[in-house]
């Protein structure tokens, strides 16, 4: 197979551009999205093991999020799962039931394409016979479970393979002058029969043609918007790209991305749900935040909100946006410009300043006295100082595989034992991948 029919294979492509970060969902709205993602998680591993959850992707979930906001909510549709290292170590609920296991069949089939696409390329350590042996059981392991599953509700997988098969030979046969639009056709099919068999398991046939179409858009923008971020690295490693073989400008395949995130919309008006919120966010938001960042005209504006107990606070903890903003901290009442740390209020440290500080607090802007030498508590019992070398080591195993800086609050620095700001999901706060004015005046 080429390069592009690999993508096609990969999660990232066929679903793999929807990416909310948090500020943009509702707390209520982030929740449910999470309680899709380790639903998929979930359902790989209780119905193909411990090794299909490595084919977890982000938006594998939107056929679940499909399924559920056409449905009446049934009373079991959500439990309570256990800890887990990517949640920080906490429970949450998440959701089960034909979307979530149609999700993972789809997952696990187009996984399996992926590993035989890099075993027949001999990809890396896959050019090893030993190593290729294994990862072609696993593929074929993955495919049986795959189809079985989608057997199971009724969803014919040899659709998908058959459009990775396809891929193939478009591009071999595709050149300057070839339509876009016939490249990225067998990506279009396989979503389009994804979406459209939520309607099936949802018991709303009428569904059926609009999600169809939506997505065959849906697909269009993942081949397309995929070739797009990746036309610069393709053309420097001499791999094959659509947009680079058949010569379609940057401006047309924008005009392109426009036009399907347009009739994904309007498709999403003719079909009948139960609670439409989650998918309009993802679907009729989230694909147009998509497209403008695969095309660079979006920057990441976000910051949140300092909290703030009480009124007569200064202009805020000494960050850029003078309240808090990208650093989180917290003031109390009468506080003024600072505490000390780099972000003059603990901020991204995690600090908190306490009533009527100032603008210095001669802290280290986390509210503890200093520390005593040699890892000793300080005067007024503070918290003990830095950990030793080999102390810090194992404290950074233990916050590293716990995951505490991206699904915590906040965690303790393993050698320093200062206390951090984590982005607690909100990875939009250090890096360019969002846009805060995105948002329409819908009730989406």
């Amino acid at each position: 197979m080429t390069i592009a029919a690999e993508r096609l294979a990969r999660g990232d492509v066929l679903f793999g551009i929807v990416r909310p970060c948090a500020h943009r969902l509702t707390e209520g709205l982030r929740a449910e999205w999470m309680a899709h993602l380790c639903g998929l998680c979930l359902a790989l591993r209780a119905d193909h093991g411990q090794l299909a959850r490595v084919v977890t992707n982000y938006d594998g979930l939107i056929i679940s999020v499909l399924t559920e906001a056409q449905s009446e909510r049934a009373p079991g549709a959500r439990r309570t799962a256990g800890p887990c290292p990517l949640r920080g170590m906490r429970t949450a609920p998440v959701a089960g039931g034909e979307g979530a296991k149609l999700a993972a069949a789809v997952s696990l089939v187009l996984a399996s394409a992926k590993v035989r696409d890099h075993v027949t390329d001999r990809d890396g350590v896959l050019a090893r016979r030993p190593l290729a042996g294994a990862a072609r059981r696993v593929a074929a392991g993955w495919d049986r479970a795959g189809t079985r599953a989608g057997a199971e509700l009724g969803f014919d997988t040899a659709v998908l393979l058959d459009a990775v098969d396809r891929q193939a030979g478009l591009e071999t046969s595709a050149g300057p002058g070839t339509s876009l639009l016939t490249v990225v056709e067998p990506t279009e099919t396989a979503t389009a029969a994804a979406f459209a068999h939520t309607a099936v398991l949802a018991g709303r046939p009428g569904n059926t043609v609009p999600l169809a179409e939506a997505g065959k858009l849906f697909g269009r923008l993942a081949h397309l918007l995929d070739a797009v971020e990746d036309q610069a690295a393709d053309a420097a490693a001499g791999a094959w790209n659509p947009l680079t073989a058949t010569g379609t400008s940057r401006a047309e395949a924008r005009r392109l991305a426009d036009d399907a995130v347009h009739g994904v919309r309007l498709a999403l008006r003719d079909a009948e749900f139960t609670d439409h919120r989650l998918v309009h966010v993802l679907l009729a938001h989230e694909l147009a935040v998509a497209v403008d960042r695969a095309f660079g005209t979006v920057s990441c504006t976000h910051r949140h909100e300092g909290r703030i107990s009480a009124p007569g606070s200064g202009p805020g903890t000494g960050s850029p946006d003078g309240g808090g903003g990208l650093y989180g901290g917290r003031l109390s009442a009468g506080s003024g410009n600072g505490g000390g740390s780099p972000d003059g209020g603990g901020g991204l440290y995690g600090g908190r300043l306490s009533a009527g500080s100032g603008n210095g607090g001669g802290g280290r802007g986390d509210g503890d006295p200093p520390p005593g030498p040699g890892g000793a508590p300080g005067p007024g019992g503070g918290r003990p100082g830095p950990r030793s070398f080999l102390g810090g080591c194992g404290a950074a195993l233990l916050v590293c595989g716990t995951c505490q800086p991206c699904c915590r609050e906040s965690w303790e620095g393993p050698w320093s034992r200062r206390r951090r700001k984590g982005l607690d999901g909100n990875c939009c706060e250090l890096c360019n991948c969002c846009e805060c004015g995105c948002c329409c005046p819908c009730d989406g």
